[in-house]
Formats: structure tokens, C-alpha cells, sequence
């Protein structure tokens, strides 16, 4: 599925295998989850993407060749996330923040991506994956569960966390969180009760409207909706010292707000992709928790209607991309 540029159906087409090169492996492609940064890729928020790119960077399957050097194995099953190369050179590189490498390239924005049978991708991004997920659960982790994850470290040590938006990313946070013994309070859509009824079932102690604070001051907030207003919101919503961290990677505009609502400690902070050590700690973690994901499922050739029902808010958990076989959905 190829996108052509902002306010266009993905179309599909039918493309050369790609060929691994140096350092890369070929991935035939199982399961590809529908991530909210598809959709930035393809209403044009993200304004450089490789020309006819192909979407898509929550990627499960299993590698089928390996070029020169790769240290992978034919057969071996991987997860392929949103950061698919760095230079290793340039400063933040040299620092461990890779993250925010100045030459950085990234899966199905500036590399081509999941929504496909196959992909090439840079061995040293490629994840094992934990077992006993199902490829099409274990999708929504390379990007929901990375970012969620890297996003509640940033949190530091809150106990009280709110989730702001309760969809693929905060469904994986919630039970992260509440295995470390913290507590979730879930901010949603006003109107949505099946959200806050899904964020209660996952072990959230409240659920509520994103207009309204919560019932006690949060020591942090985690923004996955990406509406500038509920910064100001989450800001009257933590106690002095806490934090606000803004998880996703494009938002509409912060409006103004009174300095007092920042005043007596309070940050705003942002998260920018991940690193390889975020996907290996948290790997590591998700069969602890245990992690549960929530999919519905699509044949690849139905990805413009998933992006579509996540555009409009009517997923509850995660989409994700089934190519070449039957998929299911309510």
C-alpha cells in the first residue's frame, strides 16, 4: 500500500521483492499494526516523507534473507519499530541519544515500511520479539508499547499517572503502570463511555472526561491525543512538581495559558522516537506484566479503512494489517 501524498487513498500496487544490502535483513511481513503516526504520514503533518512511500512501522515477521554481515538468522522471528537507522557519528549518537540523531532515518516515513508483504530493514533495528504473542498482538508493542513505555520512564517515579486519550498507546501504558504499583487515572474523549469503560477494565482507579480534572492532583500526566489544548488541561490537573510529558510526535497548537498554571515546579516535556535500549527493556518487561493487547484485524488491502476508523476515534485498542490472508474484525 503506497502512499502518493496527503488527502489520498493508499493505493495498492504490486513492487519489486526488495534485496537486503549490508547489515540488512528481508522480513516477510506476518502482521503490520496502524499507528497514529500513519495517519501524521498521511493527512501530511509530517511534511518530508520518502516519495511513494510505503507506511506502516509496527512490523512482526520473520527474516527470509540476510545480507552481508547481519547478525541474524533465516527464519528468526523480529519486530521492526519506527527508528530504522542512525548515523552512529554525530553527537547525539556519540551521547546515547540516538533518538534524536541528526541524520536519523525512520520506517514508513523516510524508509519504506510494513504495509506490505515484505521489508528491508537495518538488522541492528530489528527486535526479538517475546513468545507466546500472537504476530498480530505482539504488532501494536513496536510503536504503542515502545512509545508508551519510553514516555512513563520520562514520568520518572509519579505514582499517580493520568493517560490522556485511552487508545493503543495508553491500553499498553495502563498495565505497564499498574504492574509497577502505580496508580492510572484515564482521561478521555468527553461522551466516550466505552473508553472509559476499556480503561477501567485494564485496572485504571478512574476514568473521566479530558475536559475536567481528576478526582485527586496527578504527580504526572502522559498525553497520547494529540490536541495541543490538553496540555493547559494536564498542567491544572498535576500537582506542583509534576510533570506533563507530550508522547506523541506531531499536535495541534498549545493555545496560551496563565504562567501560574506552570508555576511552583511544574514541566512540560516531549518524547521523540525511542531507542534501542526503550525496546529492549520493555520487551524484556511485557511478558512480565503480562502485557495484554487489544487488535482488531485487517487485510492489507483494507488499510485505508483502518487508518480511517482510527482518524475518527472508533478503534478501541489497535488496528492492525494482515497481508495476504483473512483477518477479523466486530
Amino acid at each position: 500500500m503506497v502512499f502518493d501524498g496527503p488527502g489520498r487513498p493508499l493505493r495498492s500496487s504490486e513492487l519489486p521483492r526488495p534485496e537486503p544490502g549490508p547489515g540488512q535483513a528481508l522480513v516477510e511481513v506476518s502482521a503490520c499494526g496502524v499507528c497514529r503516526t500513519d495517519l501524521h504520514v498521511c493527512d501530511g503533518d509530517l511534511h518530508e516523507p520518502k516519495p511513494h512511500v510505503v507506511p506502516g512501522h509496527e512490523i512482526v515477521g520473520r527474516v527470509v534473507a540476510v545480507g552481508e554481515g547481519a547478525p541474524l538468522v533465516e527464519g528468526q522471528r523480529v519486530g521492526v519499530p519506527w527508528l530504522g537507522w542512525t548515523c552512529g557519528e554525530c553527537e547525539y549518537c556519540r551521547r546515547d541519544q540516538e533518538n534524536l540523531c541528526e541524520r536519523a532515518r525512520f520506517t514508513g516515513y523516510t524508509l519504506d515500511g510494513g504495509y506490505a508483504d515484505y521489508v528491508v530493514a537495518d538488522a541492528r533495528y530489528c527486535f526479538a520479539l517475546p513468545e507466546g504473542m500472537g504476530d498480530a498482538e505482539a504488532a501494536p508493542l513496536l510503536c504503542a508499547g515502545l512509545i508508551g513505555y519510553r514516555s512513563l520512564r520520562m514520568a520518572g517515579d509519579a505514582r499517580r499517572v493520568g493517560l490522556y486519550g485511552f487508545g493503543a498507546a495508553a491500553h499498553i501504558v495502563a498495565q505497564v503502570a499498574r504492574w509497577q504499583g502505580r496508580e492510572v487515572h484515564a482521561f478521555v474523549r468527553p461522551g466516550d463511555e466505552a473508553a472509559k469503560a476499556f480503561a477501567l477494565s485494564l485496572g485504571a482507579s478512574w476514568a473521566g472526561d479530558s475536559n475536567e480534572p481528576g478526582p485527586e492532583p496527578l504527580d504526572a500526566a502522559i498525553l497520547y491525543a494529540p490536541v495541543g489544548a490538553l496540555v493547559p488541561a494536564a498542567l491544572r490537573a498535576v500537582r506542583p512538581g509534576g510533570t506533563v510529558v507530550c508522547a506523541g510526535i506531531h499536535m495541534s497548537d498549545i493555545p496560551s495559558f496563565p504562567y501560574a498554571w506552570l508555576w511552583r515546579e511544574r514541566s512540560i516535556v516531549s518524547v521523540a522516537n525511542l531507542t534501542r535500549r526503550d525496546g529492549e527493556e520493555f520487551l524484556a518487561i511485557a511478558p512480565q506484566v503480562p502485557v495484554r493487547t487489544q487488535v482488531e484485524e485487517y487485510p492489507l488491502e483494507r488499510a485505508n479503512e483502518a487508518l480511517e476508523r482510527l482518524r475518527r476515534g472508533e478503534l478501541s485498542g489497535a488496528a492492525v494489517l494482515r497481508p495476504g490472508g483473512v483477518a477479523t474484525r466486530p
